[in-house]
């Protein structure tokens, strides 16, 4: 979910519907919006020479999306046998359990209330099916749950709503902070320096094919919107409400909501490091 649109600088990509990498195919979930963007991306991934599937992050509970995304691996010769989550908001997570039983695949996650089996996610666990290697790379922030998925065949890593192909995220407090956030965007700048990835399947809008630069682009900017809200509250404007309507005047109104959990996220963040 997005609290801004494309930015000055940001690294750009195209937005896909269909393959993006060797092993992975994106079908757009029709539930565009200011904070989903082009809408949800969800992702196939599979080994080319395999007639097996995980899809990530199956959407919203739409019926068509849902035959949809169990059409297009059936095209492809492939049968969906796993079915992970990035995290459990409903752009993403809704339409998990009736995905399951379209398929007859099991749900893994973080949060245990959203699996359907008794495999969960954590860090360290790598997925592996038909072959293919996905590794789970903890990213919280944006939420409490929030995983990503390197994928080193592809030099690719899918980012759920921890990064977005346009537009920054926002940080869902109070379930989210903003501490976790950036410790969650260094650890995926790691990959791109020590993993090679350059990749950025994210779960909404295109992908981005400078991995590292989005992750500078992300730090940096996270950087800038703490030392705004640090300079506005030294200025007066103590409440959330009105901290968002001064450091974040030049963003669409409509954004203002996930713009103020940011907000909250960050003043949490000065006060528990002392600095307002």
């Amino acid at each position: 979910m997005t609290d801004a649109a494309a930015l000055p600088g940001q690294p750009r990509g195209q937005v896909v519907s269909g393959p993006a990498t060797e092993r992975t195919h994106c079908v757009l979930a029709p539930n565009p919006s200011p904070m989903t963007l082009d809408g949800t991306n969800t992702w196939i991934v599979s080994e080319p020479d395999s007639d097996l599937a995980v899809v990530i992050d199956p959407g919203p509970l739409h019926d068509s999306h849902l035959a949809e995304v169990a059409a297009t691996a059936e095209r492809a010769g492939k049968r969906i046998a796993l079915t992970l989550l990035t995290h459990g908001h409903a752009d993403h997570a809704e339409g998990a359990a009736r995905f399951a039983a379209l398929t007859g695949s099991k749900v893994r996650a973080l949060d245990p209330a959203l699996r359907l089996g008794d495999e969960g996610l954590g860090a360290g666990d790598v997925v592996t099916t038909g072959g293919l290697e996905l590794r789970v790379v903890p990213t919280p922030g944006h939420t409490s749950d929030s995983l990503s998925f390197h994928l080193p065949a592809d030099a690719a890593v899918l980012t759920g709503d921890t990064v977005l192909g346009r537009g920054t995220t926002m940080v869902a407090h109070p379930d989210g902070r903003l501490g976790e956030y950036l410790d969650s965007l260094r650890r995926l700048r790691s990959l791109t320096v020590d993993d090679g990835v350059d990749t950025v399947l994210p779960g909404h809008g295109p992908v981005l094919d400078d991995a590292r630069g989005a992750l500078e682009f992300y730090l940096a900017h996270r950087a800038s919107r703490l030392a705004q809200v640090e300079t506005a509250v030294e200025a007066g404007h103590r409440s959330a409400p009105d901290v968002v309507a001064h450091v974040y005047a030049d963003v669409d109104r409509t954004l203002w909501p996930a713009a103020e959990l940011s907000v909250r996220a960050q003043l949490d963040y000065l006060r528990e490091h002392g600095l307002v």
